[in-house]
């Protein structure tokens, strides 16, 4: 064990009211999870951690823990806080590699089948969830592999893909059919499964159609979009000099991926002031130290074969921006990859009678998961657009209890 990761833990002041799990959107239980792991019982440790989180090892990468339990945390108040993401991700990594739900659970199947469209954040979560109260869910991913964003919008460098094998090992011990390779809205639609017998479906499908700027010469061939380049950045063939235009948490990550692919002239295109961009600081402040520039306060207006013709903007008197008059410019690069955000893909929707969206094109749910069509439930990035991965933890878990209730009523 790492001697770091223990100290650490001794550093919890073990507070009566912990703010760090009112910091959490989860509520994961900190104190009681440090408290276990300081004596030794990391067994039981990593069993609350994944009963109430099953994406508790990939959170302990990815989450955004300098606004959630980190913090919350009051030793931050007078200096470093607990760092609790690394103590969830080894005793999270240490639970997964040992799980045996055999062991755990005495799960009484029901004989109700459970349709799950999708292996991203939610879809896994549903499916965990589900499998624990003894229906016998069927994964069906549009991939070969599981994961979904978590695979394939994630870098390595990121969240390691090891880990998400270790969670295709944790749902088959579960009992939980995978069945890859299988695009929902072509051949099989859902109407055939509550024809075959299914008594509710999940729609955890995220959203994979990128967002366009709609300018002159998108459809260039050195212009590439950031979720298309993430999902296999090996087979581009990017020049030496790359922009990437926008100023979230995946423009950080595609600027970061393509340094690692050998180009070392990337440059961040953003359209307002550094200090305003919606991603993590502390994502900004890695893909500057692995190299990145940043050009602020333009927006592009035309592609090139060779370049971009940028228009420099200002704040107006309403802290709006707008683009200065005549102020095009001309930058060159090899390559572009926009990375503006990503909408639903429609073609479940459009085969099926009964699923209301909205303007955005996501699918539109009430609190619970519900969607329009009775059976059909929907949670994750498909129904909110982009969050964080345990914010699809938390509506998930709640999304499962109605698909529960729905299917007992029945």
């Amino acid at each position: 064990m790492n001697d770091s990761i223990v100290e650490e833990a001794k550093r919890c002041l073990q507070c009566k009211n912990p703010r760090c799990e009112a910091g959490c959107p989860v509520h994961t239980r900190i104190r009681d999870v440090i408290g276990l792991f300081r004596e030794n019982r990391i067994e039981e440790a990593g069993e609350i951690l994944f009963s109430n989180n099953p994406l508790s090892l990939v959170c302990s990468y990815v989450c955004p823990h300098e606004k959630q339990c980190e913090g919350h945390c009051v030793r931050g108040l007078k200096g470093a806080p607990v760092h609790f993401s690394v103590i969830e991700n080894y005793i999270s990594a240490y639970f997964l590699q040992g799980f045996e739900p055999t062991e755990r659970l005495e799960v009484k199947k029901n004989g109700m089948k459970v349709a799950v469209i999708g292996s991203g954040p939610a879809g896994i979560t549903i499916s965990f969830v589900l499998a624990k109260k003894g229906y016998d869910v069927t994964i069906f991913e549009g991939n070969d592999l599981i994961g979904g964003v978590l695979r394939y919008g994630i870098p390595e460098f990121r969240l390691p893909k090891t880990v998400l094998d270790e969670f295709k090992k944790a749902l088959i011990k579960c009992g939980v059919v995978i069945r890859p390779n299988t695009s929902i809205g072509t051949n099989i639609t859902i109407d055939d499964f509550f024809r075959d017998g299914f008594k509710s479906v999940f729609i955890g499908t995220g959203v994979w159609r990128p967002n366009r700027l709609g300018i002159k010469g998108e459809s260039f061939g050195n212009i590439h979009y950031a979720i298309d380049y993430l999902r296999n950045p090996d087979v581009y063939t990017l020049g030496k000099k790359v922009v990437v235009i926008g100023g979230g948490n995946t423009a950080m990550d595609v600027a970061r991926t393509v340094v690692r692919h050998g180009c070392h002239d990337v440059t961040l295109s953003l359209n307002r002031p550094e200090a305003e961009i919606s991603c993590r600081p502390v994502e900004l402040e890695m893909a500057k130290v692995d190299g990145a520039k940043i050009l602020e306060c333009v927006q592009p207006v035309e592609f090139k074969d060779n370049g971009v013709v940028f228009v420099s903007l200002e704040k107006d008197e309403k802290g709006e921006m707008r683009e200065i008059p005549h102020s095009e410019t001309f930058h060159p690069f090899d390559s572009v990859i926009i990375a503006i955000g990503q909408g639903p893909r429609s073609v479940i929707v459009s085969t099926t009678h009964g699923i209301d969206v909205s303007s955005r094109g996501l699918v539109a749910v009430d609190e619970c998961g519900r969607t329009t069509r009775a059976g059909v439930f929907a949670s994750g990035d498909v129904v909110t657009g982009a969050k964080t991965v345990v914010a699809a933890v938390e509506v998930s878990k709640r999304v499962a209890e109605a698909m529960d209730e729905y299917m007992q009523s029945l």
